[in-house]
């Protein structure tokens, strides 16, 4: 073995992240779970990997991303830089990621388009019992932090019931989108993908993902993809302070975003308006109803119900195992 491969072999293992083969196949499942609620529309991998016990390690893995690491990589430093960020974590959590959306992503589809009651209610199930899990880290459960948890509530609400608009299609406002769309995906509660579809760039960014090497669709990718660069290094930061500083507070905002979610994954819905992008019908607005009556449907529904909560569970206690 030459000295280069043994010192990268060495910053390699040098970086924070699993440390046993166990430690790695619990991480890359973690990631797996993240991969598959990033697929369905409304739901976010943020609040798996808060229910998993990786949140605070999934932004300080983002925030190595820093002035040191630039500077090592500029001076060519390779194995300085490599050691100086999570390598080892995001490499076994974006492998489960990936894993989920290569291999899910056809189901999920499906499921969507064919039995939307029966893979919402799932979800419902999953969100439901992460706002127990994360809502226990809240110490105290005072006046102040209620409210902070009403504030995210509401907020969250409101947010999941807003309709896509009219946007320009600048450069800076894409690079904005890029900020936005990444910075809602370690968001519990919220997807990015969602709030690309409200701010009116979901068909318009999708579609230069047809043509990649087409030169305006270029342009257009890589500005989508500084922003998010810039964005998701800049609110890791953010995210960081704000549990470092505020932890109650701040955990308490993001359960509420969690209730206010339930919002977009209620299972029955009524379409009240809908419109038709790069050749699909797609829902812009909905409203929820009552099921009507204790049908078979309903009956499955909450079976699907029970299970996302029993996913939750077994989640949770073998991620404390680990722990």
């Amino acid at each position: 073995m030459s000295m280069d491969q043994l010192n990268f072999k060495t910053a390699f293992m040098a970086s924070p992240g699993p440390k046993t083969t166990r430690e790695a196949a619990m991480l890359w499942l973690k990631g797996l779970c993240m991969g598959g609620a990033d697929i369905i529309p409304g739901v976010s991998g943020g609040t798996i990997a808060f229910i998993t016990g990786i949140y605070s390690q999934l932004v300080d893995a983002i925030r190595s991303f820093d002035i040191l690491f630039l500077r090592r990589l500029v001076r060519l430093n390779l194995t300085g830089a490599l050691a100086e960020v999570h390598v080892r974590f995001l490499a076994c959590l974006l492998f489960g990621i990936l894993t989920a959306v290569v291999s899910m992503a056809g189901v999920m589809n499906f499921m969507l388009n064919n039995h939307p009651v029966e893979i919402w209610s799932l979800f419902f199930g999953l969100i439901t019992a992460s706002i127990f899990v994360v809502g226990r880290e809240i110490k105290p459960l005072n006046g102040v932090n209620m409210g902070f948890i009403l504030l995210g509530t509401v907020g969250s609400y409101l947010l999941v019931g807003m309709i896509p608009v009219s946007t320009p299609e600048t450069p800076a406002f894409i690079f904005l989108c890029g900020s936005i769309a990444i910075c809602a995906m370690i968001l519990p509660g919220i997807s990015g993908a969602f709030l690309l579809l409200m701010l009116g760039k979901y068909e318009y960014v999708t579609r230069t993902l047809k043509n990649p090497f087409l030169w305006d669709n270029f342009v257009v990718i890589a500005t989508f993809a500084a922003g998010a660069v810039v964005g998701i290094v800049l609110f890791s930061r953010v995210l960081h302070f704000l549990l470092s500083r505020w932890h109650a507070a701040t955990v308490s905002v993001l359960t509420g975003f969690m209730i206010g979610a339930l919002r977009k994954v209620w299972p029955w819905k009524e379409v009240l308006e809908s419109a038709v992008i790069r050749g699909k019908m797609h829902v812009l607005r909905t409203q929820n109803v009552l099921p009507d009556g204790f049908t078979g449907e309903m009956a499955l529904a909450l079976g699907l119900f029970a299970l996302g909560v029993l996913v939750v569970v077994v989640l949770e206690r073998l991620s404390n195992r680990v722990q």
